[in-house]
């Protein structure tokens, strides 16, 4: 499959480093890759080994993790570890309709935009101006942003959908969005928070089991990478290691 004009690609060297580029876009310098002219990619085989002025590079179609990974990062970003698990405890398959509190750089949105794909929606509460913007470049910068409205609204003043999917959460009071949550979300419909501390999962899950909500539960994923060598395998000495609790809970009409 040859590349065409207006297709994006991403851009892999040796390291793993990556970046994604449109080929109609213009010639520009890019942080570790140099002048790239992305128009001469124009007609070249998916899967080939070019040369750049610095590098070698692989030349391919952007997967859901090269669009994520091409992110700018201005804030923590929820990661692929606890994105994974977000979107199966939530149960978000293609067409379903999710609220984001809290938007950041817009990480969990780019995932969770290309899960519910073209006929699903994710709409993303942000109160800061600053961070609305920044966000909306990165996924626009990615290819994103057909099934995403970005509201610059404050979530804990309250959430105008009904009938959602699911209530996603990464602020610092996600106990303030119960009721607003449960009030947006659809019957069986599930209820998530990211925290970082202890002390935020506690407030959290005590003010869910006010309201009828079940299977309330929290969890914290660890990821080590392996490293093989010629000599054998061995647990790599880096681990990535805590970056927040995942609190989910399923909304019903009594307990």
């Amino acid at each position: 499959m040859k590349v065409e004009e207006g297709e994006e690609v991403v851009l892999v060297d040796e390291n793993g480093k990556r970046c994604l580029l449109n080929t109609s876009s213009k010639k520009r310098k890019i942080k570790g890759f140099g002048i790239v002219d992305p128009k001469t990619f124009i007609g070249m085989d998916y899967g080939t080994k070019t040369r750049l002025s610095q590098k070698d590079v692989w030349i391919l179609k952007p997967s859901s993790f090269d669009r994520w990974g091409s992110l700018r990062r201005k804030a923590q970003i929820i990661l692929p570890k606890d994105a994974a698990h977000i979107i199966v405890n939530c149960s978000i398959v293609p067409g379903c309709v999710v609220v984001e509190g809290g938007i950041g750089s817009g990480s969990l949105t780019c995932i969770l935009s290309q899960v519910v794909g073209k006929e699903g929606k994710i709409i993303s509460y942000e109160r800061r101006k600053d961070f609305k913007k920044f966000a909306e470049r990165n996924l626009r910068d990615v290819g994103l942003g057909e099934n995403i409205e970005i509201k610059e609204r404050d979530i804990t003043e309250g959430i105008e959908e009904r009938d959602v999917d699911a209530v996603i959460l990464d602020i610092p009071n996600p106990w303030d969005v119960v009721e607003h949550a449960y009030n947006a979300l659809k019957v069986g419909g599930y209820f998530c928070s990211y925290s970082p501390l202890v002390s935020q999962v506690e407030r959290t899950v005590k003010t869910l089991r006010e309201y009828p909500f079940i299977e309330i539960r929290t969890i914290e994923t660890l990821q080590r990478e392996m490293v093989v060598v010629e000599k054998g395998v061995r647990p790599s000495f880096d681990m990535l290691g805590h970056t927040g609790y995942l609190t989910f809970a399923r909304k019903v009409l009594e307990v």
